[in-house]
C-alpha cells in the first residue's frame, strides 16, 4: 500500500512540474515574445488588421509621391512603387507573401496610421478604431539625384550614397543590381537565385575592403596622435619590407622618393601610410576608427547599418598592421560608413547621424513629427579637419582624383583601389572606390561610390562622383 501511495505522489509531482513549466512558458511568451509573435510577417491576423487602413504614402524630400496604395477589398490593398527599382533599396517593399523590408518595415505602424506598434493594437482590444488612411513619410531623398545615381550604376555592381554633410540627410542611396518591388511574386525565384544578390542593400549591408580611401582615417589618426606629422618627411623607395618573405609595395610599382605627408596622401603612397600604421600601432588606429563607428552600431533614422569592421592585431604583426592602415587586411566597410567619413571631414570634424526620414505626416498632409538632425560627436579637431579638406581638395586638383574635377566647382576627394579575392579565392579585379564632397568652400554634398571590380578608384568611381556633383550643384 505504501508503495502505491509513493508512486502516486511521484506521478503527481511529475504532473505538477509539467504544469508549472507550461504555465511559465505561456507567461514568458505573453510577457516577452507576444509582441514579436503578433508582429510576425506570417501573422495572417496582422495582415487583415493592416489592410483595414489604406496605407500611407512615402514621399521624396520635395513631397513627390514614391508609393501609391489602392484599396482592392475590405481586407486587401495594392501597394504600387511609382519609381520601380530606382528606389527599391531605399523604400523596401510590402508584400503579403514576402513580408516587409526597408522603410515599409521600419515605419509599418506609422504607415498604418498609428504611432503605436502594430502589436499593441492587436493586444489592446479596447483601443478605438484607427483612421481609414495611414500616415505619410517624407523622406530626405532627392529624386533627381537618385535617378542619376541609378543610371550611372546601370549594368554594374556596387553602390552610391550621397549625404548632406551638415544634417546627415541621405540625398541618394542606390544599390545595384536592383529589383522591381512591383513584381515580387512574378520575379521572386529569379531574384533569390541571382548570385549577385539583388535584395542586398549594398549601401548599408555590403561589406568591402575600403582600400586607399581608408587612408583618410589613417591620416586623421596620424594628425591626432603623432606630433608634427604633417611636416615630417618620409623615404618611399617603393617597398616597405617586414621580413624576407613579406613586404608592402605601392600600386603599379611606383617609387616616390623623399616626400612629405601631403604628397603621400595626394599620390596614395602605400609605403608611407603602411609605415604610419606601424608608428601609430593597432590600438591608436583602432581607437580612431571606432570614433567613426567601426565595430559599432551607427545610430540612424529610417535604416539599419551593418557594422564596419576594423581588426585587432598584436604588436608584432607589423605586416597586418601596415595593411590595415591602407584599408586592406581584415578591414571591411560599408559605403554608408565611408560616406560618413567624407561627410565628417566636410563638416569640420563633426559626424552627423544619417537620416532617411525627416517628417511623419497625417493623411491630410499635416506634420505630426519632425526628425531633427543630430550630431554623433566631434571626431577630430576643427584644425585637423581643415588640413584634411585641403588635402582632399588637392587630390582632385593635382593627385589621383583628377577625374572627379568639375569646372567651376572645387571638388574634394580620395580615390581607392581595393584588392580582394573572388568566390574561388583567386585574385580578381580591384574594387573602384571614391569618397568626396563639394564645394570646398561650403560643402553641400558628400558622396561614397563603389563599383565592384571596377578597376582603379581614379577611374570609374571618380567619374561617377563628378557626374553626381554636376547634377546636384549645377
Amino acid at each position: 500500500m505504501n508503495d502505491i501511495v509513493i508512486n502516486i505522489k511521484k506521478v503527481m509531482l511529475v504532473f505538477l512540474i509539467l504544469f508549472i513549466t507550461l504555465i511559465s512558458y505561456i507567461t514568458y511568451i505573453y510577457m516577452f515574445n507576444s509582441q514579436k509573435a503578433v508582429s510576425s510577417t506570417f501573422n495572417h491576423r496582422l495582415w487583415a488588421e493592416r489592410n483595414k487602413v489604406l496605407r500611407g504614402t512615402i514621399y521624396d524630400k520635395d513631397m513627390t509621391p514614391l508609393t501609391k496604395s489602392t484599396k482592392i477589398s475590405e481586407v486587401s490593398q495594392k501597394q504600387e512603387y511609382l519609381q520601380g527599382e530606382i528606389f527599391a533599396h531605399a523604400i523596401g517593399y510590402m508584400n503579403p507573401i514576402y513580408g516587409l523590408a526597408g522603410l515599409e518595415k521600419k515605419y509599418d505602424a506609422e504607415l498604418m496610421g498609428s504611432e503605436d506598434t502594430v502589436a499593441s493594437k492587436l493586444l489592446d482590444f479596447n483601443k478605438k478604431e484607427e483612421e481609414k488612411v495611414g500616415n505619410g513619410l517624407r523622406t530626405t531623398l532627392n529624386s533627381k539625384l537618385q535617378k542619376k545615381a541609378f543610371s550611372l550604376l546601370q549594368g554594374k555592381r556596387g553602390s552610391i550614397v550621397a549625404l548632406n554633410p551638415k544634417t546627415g540627410e541621405i540625398l541618394a542611396m542606390v544599390s545595384m543590381p536592383s529589383y522591381n518591388p512591383n513584381n515580387l511574386e512574378k520575379d521572386w525565384k529569379g531574384i533569390v537565385a541571382n548570385k549577385d544578390m539583388p535584395l542586398l542593400n549594398r549601401a548599408v549591408s555590403g561589406l568591402y575592403p575600403p582600400g586607399s580611401i581608408f587612408k583618410t582615417i589613417t591620416a586623421i589618426s596620424a594628425l591626432e596622435n603623432i606630433p608634427s606629422v604633417y611636416n615630417k618627411r618620409f623615404e618611399d623607395n617603393g617597398s616597405l619590407v617586414f621580413n624576407q618573405s613579406s613586404s608592402l609595395k605601392n600600386y603599379d610599382g611606383e617609387v616616390f622618393g623623399n616626400i612629405d605627408f601631403r604628397t603621400a596622401y595626394l599620390h596614395s603612397s602605400n609605403v608611407v601610410f603602411g609605415s604610419l600604421g606601424i608608428e601609430l600601432g593597432n590600438k591608436a588606429l583602432k581607437d580612431t576608427t571606432e570614433k567613426f563607428y567601426f565595430n559599432k552600431d551607427i545610430p540612424a533614422s529610417g535604416l539599419t547599418i551593418e557594422n564596419s569592421k576594423f581588426p585587432s592585431y598584436k604588436s608584432n604583426e607589423k605586416g597586418n598592421i601596415a595593411q590595415s592602415a591602407i584599408g586592406q587586411a581584415e578591414v571591411l566597410a560599408t559605403p554608408m560608413e565611408m560616406a560618413l567619413v567624407a561627410s565628417t571631414v566636410a563638416n569640420d570634424g563633426i559626424m552627423m547621424q544619417p537620416m532617411l526620414v525627416k517628417e511623419i505626416l497625417s493623411s491630410k498632409g499635416k506634420s505630426l513629427k519632425k526628425i531633427e538632425p543630430k550630431a554623433l560627436g566631434e571626431n577630430m579637431s576643427k584644425e585637423n579637419a581643415k588640413i584634411m579638406k585641403d588635402l582632399m581638395k588637392d587630390v582632385v586638383a593635382e593627385g589621383t582624383g583628377k577625374n572627379a574635377a568639375v569646372d567651376g566647382i572645387t571638388v574634394c576627394g580620395k580615390t581607392g583601389t581595393a584588392d580582394h579575392k573572388g568566390d574561388s579565392s583567386k585574385q580578381v579585379g580591384p574594387h573602384s572606390w571614391f569618397i568626396g564632397f563639394a564645394p570646398y568652400e561650403n560643402p553641400q554634398i558628400a558622396i561614397a561610390v563603389i563599383v565592384e571590380e571596377g578597376g582603379v578608384g581614379g577611374g570609374v568611381a571618380a567619374e561617377i562622383t563628378r557626374e553626381l556633383i554636376k547634377v546636384y550643384l549645377q
